[in-house]
């Protein structure tokens, strides 16, 4: 169970001040719970979710919330709508104010665990028969801690996918994506050589190098064991495999792989760059695909790949870095009518017909589901990359507190400052003081 790699703790912060500013922020006050939010016969729960920038899952997302409010008149979903390079701040900054939003989007691994200790959830094992035949438990396992069920995931990202231009590859002798490390930086060489920028990064946000990027490269180095072990101290973030995955992220910087504005530009922007042709490569999630190809009319001119093999690597090449994501989950605290209303639209919500939606506009889900007939074939594309076993991502497994040092640290070497050997012993350390709490 994901649970048991962390200590018992109440939960990560309890500063006074946070208090104030999270009964603002979110309005959901113990009074509140008490008089069940509601007026008259209608119920109204608030809920938190990073649905923002403009993916073609968040439509969805907001598309399935708008239809349960018609067919549900009696429940009203006042929505807090928050980008997600903030969502995570925001979620420790109510939780450590005992004051979550009734319904909340929460993540696997490190950021559930402290949710879970500090007993903010609602265990929806009652629920389970609801998606008994459509989510395998290998889907389900990511939000279960210790026998109890504390989250329903709506998609199944693989944040590693590589899109590339494949008349820019052309352009310098590559008729296909390179397989091994030596000949993927040949190609950034060469299409520098050329004029083009090889591969469009928009890390105004922080986390694209450390879980798009970083999470895959170091599988490569490392193997897919690494993380936990790192977690139970059995391994080490500044071990010569890890720092040598790290390295790779200062080659390319110093190689001037990245667009020059790479840390002024968002993650939606450096997409824009890839589609307008102003790079050769583009390295993003799964979800990306409906924009880079699915509703792109010039789609064909992009292909996708895997990050290639490295020298010496402990991992499988094969591999795509991946992680059941966006789980539905209901605060504990709820009076028995809004904790019946939370259950009622998660179970409406999360269901065939959103996974059956998410699919037809080329999402991956974790779901057992037959493909819509409007499918895109590029999906079946996607299936198949990231379909020969999925490693860990970075910012999953990791926690949160640690995760903010080595994206900093990544972000420093895009710019030339610091080292590969600092970055790593700067995260051990942050894990070092983790684990005294």
């Amino acid at each position: 169970m994901v649970h048991s790699n962390f200590k018992k703790r109440t939960l990560l912060v309890s500063l006074a001040g946070l208090m104030a500013v999270s009964t603002a922020a979110c309005g959901n006050s113990a009074e509140n719970n008490a008089s069940g939010g509601s007026s008259g016969d209608t119920v109204t729960l608030t809920m938190m979710h990073p649905w923002t920038t403009p993916n073609i899952d968040n439509d969805v997302y907001k598309a399935r919330i708008e239809k349960f409010q018609s067919e549900h008149p009696d429940i009203v979903i006042k929505t807090d709508e928050v980008p997600s390079a903030q969502y995570k701040t925001k979620l420790r900054t109510l939780a450590a104010a005992n004051n979550l939003a009734d319904i909340n989007v929460v993540w696997p691994g490190a950021d559930l665990a402290p949710l879970v200790d500090g007993e903010l959830l609602h265990p929806i094992n009652g629920l389970m028969d609801t998606w008994n035949d459509i989510l395998p438990e290998s889907a389900l396992l990511p939000f279960n801690v210790d026998g109890q069920q504390y989250a329903i995931p709506t998609k199944q990202t693989f944040v590693d996918i590589v899109y590339y231009n494949k008349e820019m590859l052309a352009n310098v002798g590559y008729d296909a994506f390179p397989t091994t490390y030596a000949d993927f930086i040949d190609l950034v060489k060469k299409l520098k050589e050329a004029g083009m920028t090889p591969i469009s990064l928009g890390n105004k946000e922080q986390w694209p190098l450390q879980s798009s990027i970083l999470s895959i490269i170091g599988d490569r180095f490392t193997g897919s064991d690494f993380l936990q072990k790192v977690l139970s101290g059995e391994a080490k973030f500044t071990d010569p495999e890890f720092v040598s995955a790290i390295s790779v992220i200062d080659e390319l910087s110093k190689l001037d792989a990245f667009n020059t504005d790479a840390n002024n530009m968002d993650s939606v922007q450096s997409q824009d760059y890839l589609i307008q042709g102003k790079a050769a490569m583009h390295i993003s999630s799964s979800t990306v695909d409906a924009r880079v190809r699915i509703n792109n009319e010039e789609g064909d001119k992009f292909g996708i790949a895997l990050f290639p093999s490295v020298e010496g690597g402990k991992g499988d090449p094969a591999k795509s870095a991946g992680v059941v994501q966006y789980g539905i989950a209901i605060n504990s605290k709820l009076d028995e009518r809004k904790k019946a209303a939370a259950e009622e639209f998660m179970k409406y919500f999360v269901s065939e017909e959103l996974y059956k939606d998410l699919i037809s506009n080329g999402v991956v889900v974790p779901a057992k589901v037959d493909v819509p007939e409007d499918a895109s074939p590029y999906l079946k594309e996607m299936l198949e990359l990231t379909g020969k076993g999925t490693a860990p991502v970075f910012d999953s497994i990791i926690p949160t507190q640690v995760v903010s040092v080595i994206q900093n640290g990544l972000q420093a070497l895009t710019v030339g400052r610091g080292t590969p050997q600092e970055v790593a012993q700067d995260t051990q350390a942050a894990m070092d003081e983790y684990n005294k709490k």
